[in-house]
């Protein structure tokens, strides 16, 4: 299987389980990107996958309602913003143990993954470390972790 052939695999895995998730508890947007209104916070997920194939992390982060300004001056309204717009304090990288500190624990692994049922566990992985998600402080607690480890 190419690898292009087994992205496209793991993003109709994704988007079967984790994105009607998401959905279900607010969050808008269009795959990789997905953001949600939350008071004065705009909380963001995106999944972004390896270049060379097999893997890829769920990166949350938090901004303000209204989108952010980038330290160049470049201003990002609130429905196009992304995680990958926030500086490194602002996001947080997911893994099953949120306080493990070990990069590689946030990688979501599916090379070896064959049928739709391997892809479908994999995005059940993911599920299982979003299920928090229905906290409305979730995101902001995560991120939070993320800037006490600076």
């Amino acid at each position: 299987m190419s690898l292009s052939d087994s992205r496209l695999l793991m993003i109709k895995a994704l988007k079967k389980l984790v994105v009607p998730y998401l959905r279900e508890h607010g969050f808008k947007g269009s795959f990789p990107h997905f953001r949600r209104r939350n008071g004065d916070d705009m909380e963001l997920i995106a999944f972004q996958f390896y270049r060379y194939g097999g893997s890829f992390v769920v990166e949350v982060g938090v901004c303000g309602k209204d989108g952010l300004t980038t330290s160049w001056g470049k201003e990002i309204p609130a429905n196009k913003v992304t995680v990958y717009d926030l500086d490194y304090g602002h996001r947080f990288r997911l893994r099953e143990d949120i306080y493990g500190t070990d990069d590689a624990e946030c990688w979501f692994h599916y090379e070896e993954a064959k049928t739709d049922e391997d892809f479908e566990l994999v995005a059940l992985q993911v599920l299982k470390c979003i299920q928090d998600v229905k906290d409305r402080n979730w995101i902001k607690k995560l991120v939070s972790l993320n800037k006490d480890w600076e």
